[in-house]
């Protein structure tokens, strides 16, 4: 019976650590990602009970493999595949993304919306 394969750099993508599979292969690339203290390659094979130290732009990780997951799935399904064992004094330290465990943008943020640019040309148009 063979064993399923799973690169890391998918697993990472599926789980939601990065927002793209190219941003999960680039930070196994530059040493962002290490199994045991080793740094990973993108092509890694990953299996149940692995232990991996990850550092994104908003934190760094330690998960524990707890399933396979080839696709990408919704925050809450996804939280079934690993064990987050980050030490609580490292998540606290970190401000949390929302786009991360929400995937939307939080209000009033982003690019501005029609509304928003006519009120900008009627203010900078009494200036001039």
């Amino acid at each position: 019976m063979e064993k399923e394969k799973l690169r890391i750099d998918k697993y990472l993508w599926s789980i939601r650590v990065f927002k793209t599979r190219s941003l999960a292969a680039d930070a196994c690339q530059t040493g962002k990602v290490r199994l045991n203290g080793d740094p990973v390659k993108p092509s890694k094979q990953v299996y149940i009970g692995d232990r991996y130290e990850v550092k994104t732009s908003a934190r760094k990780w330690v998960i524990e493999v707890t399933g396979l997951l080839h696709n990408r799935v919704d925050y809450q399904t996804s939280l079934q595949y690993y064990i987050d064992l980050t030490p609580e004094e490292v998540k606290q330290n970190t401000p949390a993304t929302y786009a991360f465990y929400t995937g939307r943008r939080r209000s009033k943020q982003g690019r501005p919306t029609k509304r928003d640019k006519r009120r900008l040309d009627d203010f900078l148009g009494g200036l001039e």
